[in-house]
């Protein structure tokens, strides 16, 4: 294919995906600013805030455009549950065309930020930085096959002193009917209303934040979901073929004792014991896929266990399912537990294969923070920050959609291309060339 056809039969495509985006917006004077931002998103640059992509998309008129951006993106009241159910009934079959769904990956991602007043904004563990400091957390859904995954649900996690605080609330217009929910709990209300909205299922996959929580599992088991999810070493387990005792005999006396017990040599251990007392025959080299430098490969074993976290409450043991443990050759204990819920007779290798799938979302996330955006608002409120997100997952939905038909050899073609920048147009905050004054734009809004 020419270049250049490729990027007008792209464009032409964009036209198209777009209009059918506008149908979720209610009005039809939101379907130029909806273009403009997603070309901005999907167009190169530094900065995919409101300034400069206004600058991008529209050069000859900046500050008009800066405003009706902001506006659309700040402002304006539209539904993102509606667009991203655009977004999801367009890009799905493009995935599925490819390959089946293979997994609903969960996860959570960061956004450092400096000031206290942007909503959501808290000291909190910071997966972009690797440890605890001042960020916005939110928490997604994807739907991943082989080749790609796409965002179908995505909500800020608010912190419990933001949701407990009606100055702070009011002034960020986070909505009254949000309520304080850990992650947990968001990510299952996200998986409900994709189960409901007829999107194929795949095997849950989520980290130890969310795998450690009993009533998480718990739930994906109730939709009939199976999983896969990462938990801490410090999770209890009954080793193989072992369970709590039934409950004590009655006495003849008073109710039933119905509950499961405990005793002294009959208890569970922690995930990490008993990975450490499996024998040296439990363990074995499996390789999952091709990385860039070379195949990828640890050492693993798996066992069949039950969860015992409050167990003694319970009038029956819980369920067996899988126990995964990786533990790297050269490592003194290993390194990552999961549990998962897939079949008894499912292979190491396809445990392994199907757990490791995650890294799936942590490559597609990384393009979504540094190619589109995603990180990239600088409002305050709860709107324009979904808004953004809502819109900054419609392009990324375009693009993996273009992938599904563009041929390996054509995948270095611009998807859109970008008009040029007026020669006296500077990015606001950059240093002006010296003799030449700076050029004034509209900055009464912030982005």
């Amino acid at each position: 294919m020419d270049l250049q056809d490729g990027i007008e039969t792209s464009e032409s495509r964009f036209a198209t995906y777009v209009e059918t985006l506008a149908s979720a917006l209610g009005h039809a004077d939101r379907v130029a600013p909806l273009k403009a931002y997603c070309t901005g998103l999907l167009l190169p640059g530094e900065r995919k805030s409101v300034e400069p992509m206004a600058a991008r998309v529209e050069p000859g008129r900046v500050q008009a455009a800066h405003q009706s951006l902001h506006h659309f993106v700040a402002k304006a009241d539209w539904s993102d549950d509606a667009v991203l159910g655009v977004v999801r009934a367009q890009v799905l079959p493009a995935l599925e065309r490819q390959g089946p769904i293979r997994a609903w990956i969960v996860d959570d991602t960061g956004f450092p930020k400096k000031g206290k007043h942007s909503v959501g904004v808290a000291r909190q563990y910071c997966g972009q930085l690797g440890k605890q400091d001042n960020c916005q957390v939110a928490v997604s859904l994807s739907v991943a096959t082989e080749q790609a995954s796409l965002p179908v649900a995505y909500q800020l996690y608010l912190p419990e002193d933001w949701a407990n605080d009606p100055g702070r609330r009011e002034k960020a217009g986070v909505p009254e009917d949000v309520i304080f929910r850990t992650k947990p709990e968001i990510s299952l209300t996200q998986i409900r209303a994709t189960l409901g909205a007829g999107v194929s299922p795949g095997v849950v996959l989520a980290d130890a934040g969310y795998g450690n929580d009993t009533a998480f599992r718990t739930g994906l088991t109730e939709m009939g979901l199976t999983y896969v999810v990462g938990v801490q070493s410090s999770i209890r387990l009954w080793p193989p073929d072992t369970q709590p005792l039934p409950p004590k005999p009655w006495s003849g006396r008073g109710r039933p004792p119905s509950l499961v017990r405990r005793q002294p040599g009959h208890a569970p251990v922690s995930a990490k014991e008993l990975a450490q007392a499996l024998p040296e025959n439990a363990w074995r080299r499996v390789t999952w896929r091709e990385g860039t430098r070379g195949p990828l490969a640890s050492r693993f074993a798996a066992v069949r266990v039950r969860p015992a976290h409050r167990d003694y409450w319970r009038s029956a043991p819980r369920a067996e399912e899988w126990f995964l443990i990786e533990w790297p050759q050269g490592e003194v204990e290993p390194t990552k537990y999961w549990l998962s819920t897939l079949p008894e007779d499912t292979g190491l290798a396809t445990l392994v294969d199907q757990a490791k799938l995650r890294w799936r979302i942590e490559r597609d996330y990384q393009e979504l923070k540094q190619e589109i955006g995603l990180g990239h608002y600088e409002g305050r409120g709860w709107r324009g920050f979904h808004h953004h997100a809502t819109l900054s997952i419609a392009a990324y939905g375009f693009l993996v959609f273009e992938r599904s038909l563009i041929p390996p050899s054509a995948s270095g073609a611009p998807i859109l291309k970008a008009p040029a920048l007026p020669e006296d147009y500077r990015p606001r905050g950059a240093a002006a060339p010296p003799g030449t004054p700076r050029r004034q734009l509209h900055r009464h809004h912030q982005d």
